[in-house]
């Protein structure tokens, strides 16, 4: 493989380095509840003439009990429903396709917004646990050659209230009983599904807000039980330091030199590598919290035994820990994963550094859920073999 040259010194590299995708004069998603904090919502209940108690009511029934229909808004007066949920609690994604495999456990739904654009989110139940994957873009313009959404392009950034709604439609299906397991709750959520989150970081970031502050004002999500990624949008990541949150953040660092990252994540040829890890650090140091290290094995890419002693070498001492992601396919694609040999050398020559590893499960790999994956294509994948 021929690694893209890098730029002149000078030389400004766009931050959207996939082509868009072509837009038509949409507009902005409907106004919702969850794109308000709560003093917000008190002040658009009041603009509609009611008292504004009202917020905290509907905010119950969005983010507590997952209602739908104005109908079941039972403590809201009869002659007020039907405004109030017009107004503040449009309907925002439409379920276009819901593919599940693992005995039901794992479930990728493709979204409809307003406008036509099509994202996906991926509900994994474990025994301990249960993990939504949620989009912050419909498509991604970071351009990583390995993954599906990055060559689609971008279309557009979600609202906070089309991310949240991904999580709390997570939700309402397990607290219907309708996800193998009996009814549960969301516990974990992870912001790498389709698009770079620091990329739309308001909507991110107050996402994660409403996410984590306790009912009514969101859904009462442990910000410790919340995982940011990113390519390595540096002056995002020092700003998300700032804002007094406890997530995790996970870098997709896929490659420990410069040489080889310029290919495998175009973004690299504008912060390198040393910058990015600076800036994981940092974040660290301020948080406390551990940073995970993304790493894509690619067969006979990024797999090489000296790779994997740079890596540990770079990452020695640190609070981090390297989260291997065997290399799920995509259509065309003309890489795949590791040979399990070269990923257990991989793997034993991190931990000869110190460094702790953990290989990630593949789940959802047969409907196109696994990482990387998401196209958020019309076309359903052929039917896993059995």
């Amino acid at each position: 493989m021929s690694p893209a040259r890098p730029p002149a010194r000078d030389a400004v590299v766009p931050l959207t380095l996939a082509r868009s995708r072509p837009r038509s004069p949409r507009g902005k998603p409907p106004r919702h509840l969850a794109d308000l904090d709560l003093a917000g919502r008190r002040a658009a209940v009041a603009d509609l003439g009611e008292p504004p108690f009202r917020a905290v009511q509907l905010s119950k029934h969005f983010f507590g009990r997952y209602t739908q229909h104005p109908d079941d808004m039972t403590d809201l007066p009869l002659t007020s429903r039907a405004a109030l949920a017009g107004a503040l609690l449009p309907p925002l994604l439409t379920a276009e396709r819901e593919l599940t495999c693992d005995d039901g456990t794992t479930r990728k739904t493709l979204w409809r917004a307003f406008d036509g654009a099509l994202v996906e989110s991926v509900l994994m139940r474990y025994p301990d646990r249960v993990t939504m994957c949620v989009s912050s873009q419909a498509g991604c313009g970071m351009a990583c050659p390995f993954c599906a959404t990055g060559q689609a392009g971008l279309t557009r950034n979600l609202s906070t209230a089309e991310i949240v709604a991904q999580v709390v439609a997570g939700a309402r299906l397990l607290a219907d009983g309708q996800i193998p397991g009996g009814p549960g709750r969301v516990s974990n959520v992870v912001f790498m599904g389709m698009g770079e989150p620091l990329a739309n970081y308001a909507s991110v970031v107050a996402a994660v807000r409403r996410l984590t502050e306790p009912v009514p004002e969101g859904m009462g999500i442990s910000q410790r039980s919340v995982t940011v990624s990113t390519v390595g949008l540096v002056p995002a990541i020092a700003k998300l330091a700032a804002e007094g949150l406890s997530v995790t953040l996970a870098v997709s660092l896929h490659a420990p030199d410069d040489e080889l990252r310029d290919t495998l994540v175009p973004v690299n040829q504008r912060w390198r590598v040393a910058k990015v890890l600076a800036a994981a650090w940092d974040y660290a140091a301020v948080t406390g919290r551990r940073v995970s290290i993304e790493y894509a094995l690619i067969k006979d890419i990024n797999d090489q035994g000296w790779r994997a002693d740079l890596l540990g070498s770079l990452l020695a001492g640190r609070l981090a820990h390297v989260n291997l992601i065997p290399l799920n396919p995509t259509p065309g694609s003309k890489w795949t994963a590791s040979r399990p040999g070269a990923q257990r050398e991989f793997v034993r020559r991190l931990e000869s550094h110190g460094v702790p590893v953990t290989v990630r499960d593949t789940r959802g790999r047969e409907i196109d859920g696994a990482c990387g994956q998401l196209a958020a294509s019309v076309s359903a994948p052929a039917p896993a073999p059995s």
